[in-house]
């Protein structure tokens, strides 16, 4: 692959478009950008506001912590947020900005304010509908499909903004993504031409992750693993991510690079590799080589199972870190497609049942597949095609991944939701 290679700029786009940054768990601040939009059109403060979302959306609001709210938790909070205090502009930071005195309005907000949650069924995955009330008007903003792209904007029932119909989200085609040329572009990629992106994953995704270690977040699992199972690089690596994830998933007010429309994902994609960086002392611009490859990965491990699902999305994100650790180590694609099958036959079964203190547990453990994944291959250990749901070949591996993750579970995820509903 070289510059004029078609690939080259399709890549580039992916991981702008992917590695983003957001403050809070992305569904509930998803819900705060709908409200604060419905807010801005209104043009004052509702008196009554409708919620509607798809299965999934409750299922990644419900027990997690909105940022900047006190330690509120669940839909009703983070729409609150959004209306009282939301910018709508800075996107997956709309509520990354409230000052004391709108988190004491937000409150009363709350208290005074009717707000009803109803269960969108449109046969969307990702559907958020807010309606906001006041007089004789009304707005409705919908977010559809990915976690920013407002395709609905409606006042008074009339659209004043409205997505074609047959259009998809914009984003770029993930179609030309495969393991071979994540690799290939990983290691001709102009620095310079990722070196921003890369850099600025490393630096959020490491604050956060000292934050998750110095602080009282969640359940504490990257403390736990320090404190029980010593400091060598391998509890290191999976201590940093769920360390980053402790204080995400308990409303820590620092941003995070997602990927793949997560910042569990993008912690656990990125830290261990970090981490393992600085235990080898390889150079600047392998470390960021080695992230741009684990980044490309999880999105192309993701793309065909979708945003949401009831396959724990960080079981991809391991299996890309492990990647990347192969690929520190001097690893090329054989090492990188063996740690990848191996870190998938390990870990597949992790089911999603929400954003909340124990994604910390189960990145911590999809890390650890994606090392144990590497150090069967250097031992000449490997999982086989025909091994449960491994195939004979990466990619074809892949496809058995998706279609188990989008199709095979969809009944999995709407009892997941119901057994949430139920509490």
């Amino acid at each position: 692959m070289d510059k004029s290679d078609p690939r080259y700029e399709n890549y580039l786009k992916i991981l702008r478009e992917e590695l983003i940054p957001a403050m809070g768990c992305t569904e509930p601040v998803s819900i705060a950008l709908a409200a604060a939009r419905a807010r801005e059109v209104l043009e004052r403060y509702p008196e009554r506001v409708l919620i509607e979302v798809s299965g999934n959306i409750i299922k990644n609001v419900k027990s997690v912590v909105v940022p900047n709210t006190g330690g509120l938790k669940g839909i009703k909070a983070a729409a609150a947020a959004g209306i009282v205090a939301g910018k709508a502009e800075k996107k997956l930071e709309v509520i990354a900005d409230i000052e004391t005195a709108q988190k004491k309005a937000l409150k009363v907000f709350l208290e005074k304010t009717p707000m009803d949650v109803k269960m969108a069924k449109t046969g969307k995955i990702f559907d958020i509908n807010i309606t906001v009330f006041a007089g004789s008007s009304q707005v409705r903003v919908r977010i559809t499909d990915t976690h920013t792209n407002i395709s609905l904007i409606e006042k008074d029932g009339k659209p004043i903004f409205e997505q074609n119909g047959s259009q998809e989200p914009d984003e770029t085609d993930r179609g030309l993504l495969n393991i071979a040329g994540a690799l290939d572009f990983a290691e001709i990629v102009d620095i310079n031409d990722v070196r921003s992106i890369i850099e600025r994953q490393i630096e959020y995704n490491s604050a956060i992750a000292a934050e998750g270690l110095s602080s009282d977040y969640g359940a504490n699992i990257g403390k736990v693993l320090l404190k029980n199972y010593g400091t060598g690089i391998q509890i290191r690596a999976k201590a940093m991510a769920a360390a980053g994830s402790d204080a995400r998933m308990n409303g820590c007010e620092m941003p995070v690079i997602i990927v793949s429309g997560s910042g569990n994902q993008g912690m656990a994609t990125s830290l261990p590799v970090i981490e393992y960086a600085k235990e080898l002392a390889v150079k600047p611009e392998k470390l960021i080589r080695a992230l741009v490859l684990a980044n490309l990965i999880t999105i192309h491990l993701k793309t065909g199972i979708g945003r949401l699902s009831a396959y724990c999305g960080v079981v991809s994100a391991g299996a890309a870190a492990g990647a990347g650790i192969a690929y520190l180590h001097g690893g090329g694609l054989e090492e990188i497609s063996h740690t990848i099958v191996n870190a998938l036959a390990i870990v597949s079964g992790i089911v999603c049942d929400g954003a909340k203190a124990s994604c910390a547990a189960k990145i911590a453990a999809s890390v650890e597949a994606g090392i144990m994944g590497y150090t069967m291959f250097k031992n000449g250990q490997q999982f086989y095609g025909g091994d449960g749901i491994i195939a004979h070949g990466l990619e074809e591996t892949i496809k058995n991944i998706s279609y188990l993750g989008k199709e095979g579970m969809r009944k999995t995820d709407e009892e997941i939701i119901q057994l949430m509903l139920e509490e």
